[in-house]
């Protein structure tokens, strides 16, 4: 179906919608791109992109563009909580022909994709209504404006408002983390991704250029604090390694409960979801702008390559779904590690921490 004029609908302009409208323009299609949000209205975080990340952003062609940005990491190193060394991971030699690791502001690749989608997102154009028709999809806005199309592609997050117009599912469950984020102008030195694990929490730094840092950090729990950043100085107060030094540059902190979005099926006639709003993980393995990416790579190839919007549909699912349950499967495995007591878990990541961290990402090494 390349280059037929199908009429396809991306709701959301975030990572995944942008990615999937960039793929759909590659392979001869015209998306409309929406978002409910206006364009001044997303916040600025740090972002690491793994191996795979890169290579799906080569398949998009963009990788040009993000070349110049952020900074290349290459090695991950886990610490316990006073700083001293547990395991170490050689990101060159893990993703070796895959691609390079990269961590730089979220705002910056957001940019990219934009550029790369064409430009054009409609914004402040909230979903009200998504009824199937013969063949398509007649979708109503809250303005009162609607529009029919052949196939609706929502990407709006793992709230997803599609996911329950569509009747795909309901809200996302809690994934038992509450998550602070912060980007750190003006802390200590930092040349490698550098984690450091406590006691079911975790305190992560990743230097994103311009002598910038990602700051991460989790606690198992399910209630937002009333002062993140009085609660990260409770919580990571003690920590050694560069922690104190960041921790004393901390301005602003966002902060968000971990959800989790498992589905049954992926599309409903043809409305379908990606990213978030299919398969949101916990972010243990940094792995949701990864899959986001790889999810427009794969659906534009299944719409290139099919007869039917139908058989594209099918044939996309049956091939994401295998990668996107082995991130969800992993992500669990690497939360209940972190979970274990520091005395236990802590001699046995001195001794095999690197093999297990490495295997986590064994499947997503390979193709798509």
């Amino acid at each position: 179906m390349g280059g037929s004029p199908l009429r396809v609908l991306v709701v959301g302009a975030g990572i995944a919608g942008l990615a999937v409208a960039r793929a759909l323009r590659l392979a001869g299609f015209r998306p409309d791109v929406t978002e409910k949000l206006p364009p001044d209205e997303r916040s600025d975080i740090g972002l690491y992109l793994p191996g795979n990340a890169a290579r799906a952003l080569r398949r998009l062609d963009l990788d040009g563009p993000v070349r110049p940005l952020g900074q290349i990491i290459h090695r991950q190193r886990f610490l316990d909580a006073a700083g001293a060394p547990l395991c170490e991971v050689d990101l060159d030699a893990l993703w070796a022909g895959v691609g390079e690791c990269r961590a730089l502001p979220r705002a910056e690749l957001h940019r990219v994709l934009l550029t790369g989608a064409g430009g054009a997102v409609r914004h402040g154009a909230e979903i009200r209504t998504v009824d199937p028709l013969p063949g398509g999809v007649a979708v109503g806005f809250t303005d009162g404006t609607a529009s029919e199309y052949d196939l609706v592609i929502g990407a709006d997050g793992p709230r997803s408002t599609v996911r329950t117009l569509a009747a795909l599912g309901g809200p996302p469950r809690p994934a038992g983390q509450v998550v602070y984020r912060a980007v750190v102008r003006g802390g200590p030195r930092v040349a490698d991704w550098t984690a450091l694990l406590g006691q079911r929490a975790g305190f992560l730094v990743v230097p994103i250029g311009a002598g910038r840092l990602h700051c991460y950090a989790d606690e198992a729990g399910s209630t937002v604090p009333a002062d993140p950043l009085a609660r990260l100085h409770e919580l990571f107060g003690e920590y050694g390694g560069p922690v104190p030094q960041v921790l004393a540059a901390l301005q602003d902190v966002q902060v968000e409960l971990t959800q989790e979005v498992e589905l049954g099926r992926w599309f409903h006639g043809r409305v379908l979801l990606v990213g978030d709003a299919a398969h949101a993980t916990a972010p243990t393995l940094s792995q949701g702008a990864a899959m986001a990416l790889e999810d427009a790579v794969v659906l534009a190839e299944s719409l290139k390559a099919a007869t039917s919007v139908d058989a594209a549909l099918l044939a996309y699912e049956s091939r994401r779904r295998p990668r996107t349950r082995w991130v969800r499967d992993r992500t669990r495995d690497r939360n209940r590690t972190r979970d274990v007591p520091p005395a236990l878990r802590d001699p046995l990541l001195r001794g095999r921490g690197g093999r297990i961290f490495q295997e986590h990402y064994r499947l997503l090494v390979g193709p798509l």
